[in-house]
């Protein structure tokens, strides 16, 4: 039964993703409560009502149920019992279940290995010695990220696989450490892998069971932050084709009720593998309000409320680049009006009050006769504001 506009939708998260979506929202008719630790949180200007609380308050996650029609997130670090005792209030999607395999990663890596879809060589260790054998097992050179948590880079090192010299083991004493910097907690383990590239793919899936299945994005990252990403991704036929159909089972076999985006890497020998899943908008789909009939939050706010699925068709290709907290240079706002001179080239801030080195606090999109023709007006306008911070410019 679709949930129809006038309705209240209410979102576990209020950041940035929470806030456009509220925003898509809002233009569709409908009222939007949302649940957020920060009482600035950048979705509270554009909401209905802000509830304050910790993303593991059950009750409070229920309290926003009770006045909602349908619940969604924006986040994952929301506790399943709160999405459980949300449940039994209001229709939430994704489901607890969903979020419980995804926020795992641990538990996501063993759960796609065992359904047959294709991830590269893991392991998940408990201790230091664990994960010096893992690494010794996989070659040396190896991604260590913590199984819960971790966001942007945080909670992930790269373990460089060292050797033994002058009676000592680098590779044991670095094993040490990096089990140490990740709190000692439960880790993954994932070898090091010869990337080509990597791309994403965003499926609505509603409860009903329709899908819809955007273009694959082309992503890079600079210091494991995407930095930039084109839409569609200018990838072959065959990869692409590879790659829908790997999101689209994934979306129908865990049922998802929302959006459901798939990050994979392309390796050099052509293999398509999954790196992880996000349950939520995505900011590697940002460039989706600007590129497609039916922006990802549109798209989120339809697939959540069961209303028809918005067209993904490609109107004009685009690209992004993201807007770090340290392009305010000493606390001074960059010169967003010589970015806005570039045709083609929009600003979206995410409306965070403190800029901090490595925050997301907004991105420059722009349009252009191919993705590519993008990313060079979206290029040019960050260098702009990074000439202004003494900043590097976007990576190529």
């Amino acid at each position: 039964m679709p949930i129809a506009p006038g309705s209240t939708l209410g979102i576990l998260g209020g950041g940035q993703l929470g806030r456009m979506t509220a925003l898509a929202a809002r233009t569709l008719g409908y009222k939007v409560h949302a649940l957020d630790p920060d009482p600035d949180c950048p979705a509270r200007s554009v909401l209905d009502r802000c509830i304050v609380a910790s993303f593991d308050d059950a009750a409070q996650a229920a309290e926003l149920a009770s006045q909602c029609d349908v619940v969604t997130l924006e986040i994952e670090k929301i506790a399943t019992a709160g999405l459980s005792a949300a449940a039994r209030l209001a229709p939430v999607r994704p489901s607890a279940e969903v979020l419980g395999m995804v926020q795992d990663r641990g538990v996501q890596k063993s759960w796609l290995s065992s359904n047959g879809f294709p991830v590269g060589p893991f392991r998940e260790v408990a201790t230091s010695a664990e994960l010096l054998a893992a690494t010794r097992a996989m070659g040396g050179a190896c991604f260590v990220k913590s199984c819960v948590g971790g966001y942007d880079g945080r909670g992930q090192l790269r373990l460089s696989g060292g050797t033994s010299t002058g009676g000592g083991d680098d590779l044991e004493r670095e094993a040490e450490a990096l089990f140490g910097t990740l709190g000692g907690q439960r880790c993954v383990v994932e070898q090091a892998l010869d990337l080509e590239a990597e791309l994403s793919v965003l499926v609505a899936r509603s409860p009903s069971g329709k899908l819809a299945v955007y273009p694959p994005a082309l992503n890079h990252h600079r210091d494991q932050i995407l930095d930039w990403s084109l839409l569609p991704g200018p990838l072959s036929a065959s990869v692409t084709g590879q790659a829908v159909q790997i999101a689209l089972d994934l979306a129908v076999g865990l049922r998802v009720e929302g959006l459901l985006v798939v990050e994979l890497f392309l390796l050099k020998d052509g293999r398509l593998l999954i790196n992880e899943l996000a349950p939520r908008p995505h900011n590697s789909y940002h460039a989706s309000e600007v590129a497609c009939a039916t922006s990802q939050f549109e798209q989120a706010v339809r697939a959540v409320c069961d209303l028809p699925l918005g067209s993904v068709e490609i109107v004009r290709p685009a690209a992004i680049v993201n807007l770090l907290g340290d392009a305010w240079l000493d606390g001074a706002q960059p010169p967003f009006e010589a970015a806005l001179e570039i045709p083609g080239v929009r600003l979206h801030l995410y409306g965070k009050r403190i800029a901090r080195p490595g925050r997301k606090m907004g991105h420059l999109s722009a349009t252009g006769r191919t993705p590519e023709e993008a990313l060079v007006a979206a290029k040019l306008a960050m260098a702009r504001l990074s000439a202004h911070a003494g900043l590097p410019l976007p990576s190529r």
